[in-house]
């Protein structure tokens, strides 16, 4: 359904220094910046990158509004969720653990990048 997601970011070596740990042990590759100073992390079923805002103004969290980037295996979004509180980003929302809702049981992890932006990582079992 997506093609790629961009989401800002006010220091871009902090986020690509978060995004190649977080990314990094999903098994995707460090980012490449392009002569725009934009990351791009590309993958065969989509693209995600980081950007400082084009207006020129602050990068800030949509609030409301996450990024779930599928894992694995429950040890794959622990080794995450630890990839990015050592990088730069923090915990938020419950600790990663397996939540039942009515849309059936999923492993989920929730962290916010050194923008604020927040991300998750999934997996329905």
């Amino acid at each position: 359904m997506f093609s790629h997601i961009m989401v800002g970011a006010n220091d871009i070596e902090a986020s690509k220094k978060f995004y190649d740990a977080v990314l990094g042990a999903l098994g995707i590759g460090p980012g490449t910046q392009d002569d725009k100073g934009r990351v791009f992390y590309m993958t065969p079923k989509g693209i995600f990158a980081i950007s400082k805002p084009i207006n020129g103004k602050p990068a800030c969290a949509a609030n409301g509004g996450t990024i779930g980037f599928a894992v694995e295996s429950a040890e794959q979004g622990d080794a995450w969720h630890a990839a990015g509180v050592a990088n730069g980003g923090t915990t938020c929302e419950d600790p990663p653990g397996v939540r039942t809702s009515p849309m059936g049981s999923m492993y989920l992890a929730y962290l916010r990048d050194p923008a604020g932006n927040k991300i998750c990582a999934l997996k329905r079992l």
